[in-house]
Formats: C-alpha cells, sequence, structure tokens
C-alpha cells in the first residue's frame, strides 16, 4: 500500500508540474502577444512624434516671418509704400509716368 501512495504522490506531481508548466506557457503567450501590440503602439506614437516635430519646426518658421513682417510694418518704407500703392501719394518733385489703356 505504500508503494501505492508513493506512486500516486508522485503521478499527482508530474500532473501538478504539467499543469504548472502549461500555465507558465500560456503566460508567455499572453505576455508576448502584449508586447507585439506594445511594439505597435510605440511606432505609432514614434509617428505621431515625429509629425509634431515637423509641424512645431513649420510654425516656428512662420512665427519668425511673421515677427519680421511685423518690424517691417513699422519702418519708413513700409508706409511709404502702402501711401503710394493704396493711396496713390507721390513726392512733390516726383514725376510719374502712366500707360494709358
Amino acid at each position: 500500500m505504500a508503494k501505492r501512495i508513493a506512486y500516486r504522490k508522485k503521478r499527482q506531481n508530474r500532473f501538478s508540474m504539467f499543469l504548472a508548466a502549461i500555465v507558465v506557457l500560456m503566460l508567455m503567450v499572453v505576455v508576448a502577444v502584449g508586447s507585439i501590440s506594445l511594439k505597435e503602439k510605440l511606432a505609432e506614437y514614434q509617428q505621431a512624434e515625429q509629425a509634431l516635430v515637423e509641424q512645431i519646426a513649420i510654425e516656428n518658421e512662420r512665427k519668425v516671418a511673421i515677427e519680421e513682417q511685423e518690424k517691417y510694418t513699422h519702418t519708413n518704407k513700409y508706409v511709404e509704400e502702402m501711401a503710394r500703392k493704396k493711396l496713390g501719394l507721390v513726392y512733390e518733385d516726383e514725376i510719374i509716368f502712366r500707360q494709358d489703356e
């Protein structure tokens, strides 16, 4: 009878080890699938980050252009240019040639 009990324990021990191995294997599969999903998300986030970095660079260039335009609008040259274009003003000693259409 002692042999039978020892055999049962040995058999239960093997079965327990088999179940434990299956559980560990299942956990490894779940972790691998999760890892693949995380890598895909990481790639998407890196692409989004790159697009945002490019957009920031474009907006910084635009900001510089706007600042330059603002500085230019405060100059006498700009005021004179607008007076000529919009109002048709000229200096007193200036001769204007117009082409008839």
